[in-house]
């Protein structure tokens, strides 16, 4: 993938994940996230809007689709998937917004 199509999946995930909830595509908790409630839910999406805590050892393809934190001594995981505007399957050009359906997932670490 060129370093141009990078930076554009790079700046469509941040966006994405900066206008939670993202009326571009879908959020998605798990059962143990849910489970903790309302409260912890807002706050575990308001982490993963405002995480910027990007690696080489958790970002290695520079995408900014994966994060890892701690939320009131849980360890959560979040991660975004790119599937074409159906849903259907994986999206043939993740830089490009008018094929792409962003589904971020947030959930426990232990349910990985």
């Amino acid at each position: 993938m060129s370093e141009a199509n990078t930076a554009r999946i790079r700046e469509l995930n941040d966006h994405f994940r900066r206008m939670l909830p993202a009326p571009t595509g879908r959020v998605l908790v798990t059962a143990g996230v849910n489970d903790r409630g309302p409260e912890f839910v807002a706050r575990a999406l308001a982490t993963v809007a405002s995480f910027d805590d990007f690696t080489k050892k958790n970002d290695p393809y520079g995408e900014h689709d994966f994060g890892a934190f701690s939320l009131e001594g849980h360890k959560l995981f979040w991660k975004l998937d790119y599937y074409n505007t159906s849903g259907e399957m994986g999206s043939e050009d993740p830089s490009d917004p008018e094929v792409t359906l962003r589904v971020l997932t947030v959930m426990l670490a232990e349910e990985y």
